[in-house]
């Protein structure tokens, strides 16, 4: 079952999988976009087909099941859907890939535990992300064997590299010559102030872009960004004759961010200066940029603290400390650069892990 992150988050261990012809892959979604993402992914798989799927409903799902002849299920992550488990686990494996257990979901499935084990007991392998979401389900009544920690998916990216000509005639677009550039990506509501007042008190002078999380909030903060004193530019209207010095730009267009990431100086991901729980610090940080990021890392804790353990980033709890990680940017030498590409080259075996466990299984 999955959603657009499902999706994604899948999309190396699919290929790998549908790279042999006599595997046929079935993939299930239950949102529009999760569905949308997938046929565009796969249009050219011709082994690979994308369903919607209807919520876990017993007699819906026993009728679908009768009619597939189900080799193995793979559960992504957190999609723990007992009708289904129940059904499928009398006809196949299941194993339950990049396992997730957040001490929220844990305090509400240790509510209805003796619920809770029969289902999870149904379930073949769990490969969880961490020892913590390892620790929290070995709480529940299942086999230790069952439980492996192979670390996450999410690690195992292969994000598209714009070339050295694309990233100048970007910069070239953007008219940004001579100063660094500072992006804030993903920001959402109450982060702008603060970027804001960031860069107003720092001492050197930075190109700044501000790409929100959510475009439809770009008319509230352009109204900031005039309220501050600053002039502003949106992305949309740029062209390579503007004069844009000693402007803001507004990013108000999807699918830019990560070319802005390849030439920034200074990153700032956003969601985590305000309790959202933060957004993809590996994007940044696969173009070996250091990500600065605040405290509300929920969504992202695994990779938050792997980050903080390498020391390949920032955490700031405030305007003093965002302006201390700044500076420290600006001042390391590649040796950072060199521990940025040794993290990633630690969890290169995830995907071959899981995909040996899947196919072993």
């Amino acid at each position: 079952m999955a959603s657009m992150g499902e999706v994604n988050l899948s999309h190396d261990l699919i290929k790998k999988i549908a790279n042999n012809p006599n595997e046929n892959i079935l993939i299930s979604v239950v949102t529009d976009t999760g569905y949308e993402t997938a046929i565009n992914k796969y249009k050219n798989y011709k082994n690979v087909q994308v369903i919607y799927f209807p919520l876990d409903d017993y007699f819906i799902i026993k009728n679908i099941v009768k009619k597939i002849n189900i080799k193995k299920l793979i559960l992504i992550e957190t999609e723990i859907w007992p009708n289904l488990i129940n059904i499928v686990s009398k006809k196949t494996k299941i194993i339950l890939v990049n396992g997730r257990i957040t001490e929220k979901s844990y305090k509400k499935y240790i509510k209805i535990k003796f619920f809770i084990d029969r289902i999870f007991n149904k379930i073949d392998i769990f490969l969880m992300q961490t020892e913590d979401d390892a620790n929290r389900i070995r709480k529940f009544n299942i086999k230790r064997d069952k439980i492996t920690v192979v670390g996450n998916l999410k690690f195992n990216i292969d994000y598209e590299k714009n070339s050295e000509d694309y990233n100048k005639n970007l910069i070239k677009k953007l008219n940004f010559y001579y100063k660094p550039i500072f992006i804030a990506g993903s920001t959402r509501e109450g982060e702008e102030e603060i970027i804001l007042e960031v860069y107003n008190n720092l001492e050197d002078d930075f190109n700044l872009i501000i790409a929100p999380r959510h475009i439809e909030r770009v008319t509230k903060i352009t109204k900031l960004i005039s309220e501050k004193g600053y002039n502003y530019k949106k992305w949309s209207q740029l062209d390579e004759e503007t004069d844009i010095k000693n402007t803001i730009i507004i990013v108000d267009e999807i699918g830019i961010l990560r070319s802005l990431y390849q030439i920034s100086d200074i990153v700032f991901v956003g969601g985590t200066l305000v309790n959202v729980g933060g957004h993809s610090l590996l994007e940044p940080l696969y173009y070996g940029k250091t990500p600065i990021f605040g405290k509300y890392t929920q969504n992202v804790s695994d990779i938050a603290s792997a980050i903080l353990k390498r020391e390949i980033g920032y955490i700031v709890n405030n305007k003093e400390e965002f302006i201390s990680a700044i500076k420290k940017i600006k001042n390391e030498n590649n040796l950072k650069k060199y521990n940025i590409d040794k993290f990633f080259d630690e969890h290169k075996n995830v995907l071959n892990t899981v995909y040996n466990n899947i196919i072993n299984l």
